[in-house]
């Protein structure tokens, strides 16, 4: 009896230690409600846009890396000729980067023309937290999740704060923008900014959805014939890709109602952007074709992996098929613009939301240092070109500095939509700086918790809070980042510092924690992320 007393006294405190619940209410969000007012004041003053307005196309494609198509690497494994076309009649930007080196936060930006950061989207939307410390040692001890590793178990958000995560209502997309303008306005494939009702594609100013809310759903019902399903034996967050199906925000839906779709969604996607210009072919439309290829799940119809047989590696090998069946998809877009005759009233954008992820294995970024997650070029660094024809040249590269988030201020200044003046539109008019061959801005900034970085128009620097590493690049003359000339820049180092010290301090703090530890190692040196 007095040893079950003894035990009971030295386990039941580790127990209630490691059982203990790690909610917090520190996490609950607020929104901004000065913001939320001028938002409504706003989009209360219906502006017609200009009578020769044009129509917008925005495609966004999902963890597409530079090294994988033949648009801007001749060694690319996927030759993609429709991607090709749209540069060869618009401008290629060589140095475009995202806010963010991964999904959410960055189509946040692009949609809203402004840093994530300023609103508390710093860090992947997350679904699921630890819930103890129990799940903490369970996770770190017991789970092979290299090159993922857990955080210390620290305070996480209710189920209710997990709920509102996303982009808060205070913030103006640029569907409802274009709507004061008497546009049509529809999205068509991945959102993955926001679950709840009040930031879902229909909550905010898109007319029509055709799509899925999470980062990922099944290209097509497991098992389908004439589809390959090609999982990744050593990626331990394929199973989860894999297990979300398409359930919950997983779902494929229209106007926000579950739908059962069985046709390969990559082509889908481009069937529905289609009929959606071709309903609204008589006024403006903006258009968002999301895209979530080549994103995980690996799946890809027969055809198009026989193409790529002489590949050994089989998830290399559907990877290469999955972005063949993109470039495909893009091409209908544009033939449909071409036979419609809407190719001259049409701007078309084309933007990879990160780089490639080379943790999953379907893809090395190619010369590229780093990859998705991380802020390395092979991360931050994207895919995206602009076509206008009659305002912009075709066919030429523009080699200065752009953001994602330019893409916002740009089309309101095509439309002759007024931007909104209670807030910070970080994005720029792309438009007057490629005629004029001039640079868009001195510099860009990166921040997800620990990790942060600048660049201008010749150096960058990144560093890590939490482990302390610190590096320096100078990406005129070594635009893979192979050198690290940390230490031998003094007064550079000392200035990027402080400019990205004064751009942070404006920022209110990330609206939810990140959740595990990214581990990259270069060159035999590692590095952290937060994720």
């Amino acid at each position: 009896m007095k040893k079950f007393a003894l035990f009971a006294i030295v386990l039941l405190p580790i127990l209630a230690y490691a059982l203990w619940p790690l909610t917090s209410d520190s996490w609950d969000i607020k929104w901004d409600d000065k913001l939320i007012a001028g938002k409504q004041s706003y989009l209360e003053e219906q502006i017609p846009s200009k009578p020769d307005a044009p129509n917008v196309l925005l495609i966004i494609v999902d963890d597409l890396s530079l090294a994988d198509i033949s648009m801007y690497s001749k060694e690319a494994p996927v030759k993609t000729p429709h991607m090709q076309q749209l540069a060869n009649e618009g401008v290629r930007f060589t140095n475009a980067y995202v806010t963010t080196a991964i999904c959410s936060p960055s189509r946040a930006a692009i949609l809203t023309g402004r840093y994530p950061q300023r609103f508390g989207f710093e860090h992947q939307m997350h679904d699921r937290y630890l819930r103890n410390r129990m799940e903490y040692f369970g996770f770190k001890y017991f789970i092979e999740s290299d090159p993922w590793i857990p955080q210390e178990p620290k305070p996480v958000p209710t189920k209710e704060a997990i709920e509102m995560q996303g982009v808060p209502p205070s913030e103006i997309i640029l569907a409802e923008a274009l709507k004061k303008g008497g546009y049509s306005t529809g999205l068509i494939g991945k959102w993955h900014v926001g679950f709840a009702d009040f930031n879902q594609p229909c909550s905010m100013g898109f007319d029509e959805f055709y799509g899925f809310n999470a980062s990922h759903s099944l290209y097509a019902p497991e098992g389908t014939p004439g589809i390959v399903d090609q999982k990744i034996d050593d990626d331990w967050t394929d199973p989860y890709i894999w297990s979300g199906q398409r359930i919950g925000p997983h779902a494929i839906t229209i106007d926000c109602n579950p739908v059962t779709e069985p046709k390969y969604l990559t082509f889908r996607i481009a069937d529905e952007s289609i009929a959606f210009m071709q309903r609204h072919r008589a006024h403006p439309f903006f258009l968002t074709a999301s895209f979530n290829a080549p994103h995980t799940p690996l799946q890809a119809p027969e055809e198009y992996v026989e193409m790529y047989a002489n590949e050994p590696d089989p998830v290399k090998r559907v990877h290469y098929a999955m972005i063949k069946a993109l470039d495909d998809a893009i091409g209908q877009l544009l033939e449909s613009l071409e036979n419609s005759g809407l190719q001259d009233e049409t701007m078309v954008f084309l933007i990879s939301d990160n780089g490639g992820a080379e943790y999953n294995l379907t893809t090395d970024n190619g010369p590229y240092r780093g990859g998705k997650i991380t802020d390395f070029e092979g991360g931050v660094k994207v895919p995206m070109i602009m076509k206008w024809r009659g305002h912009l040249p075709g066919g030429v590269d523009y080699t200065y500095p752009v953001m994602s988030l330019d893409i916002f201020r740009t089309v309101l200044s095509a439309t002759g939509v007024p931007a909104p003046q209670d807030r910070i539109i970080d994005g720029r008019d792309l438009v007057t700086s490629v005629i004029d061959s001039i640079p868009v801005r001195e510099q860009l900034f990166w921040k997800m918790g620990y990790n942060s970085s600048v660049r201008d128009l010749r150096w960058k620097l990144t560093w890590n809070e939490e482990f302390g590493d610190t590096s320096l690049y100078d990406l005129i003359n070594d635009p893979f980042e192979s050198q690290d000339l940390f230490g031998s820049q003094p007064e550079v180092q000392q200035e990027l510092f402080a400019i990205h010290s004064t751009w942070a301090e404006e920022l209110p703090g990330p609206a939810w924690p990140s959740v595990i530890h990214y581990s990259a190692e270069e060159d035999g040196r590692r590095y952290w992320f937060d994720n």
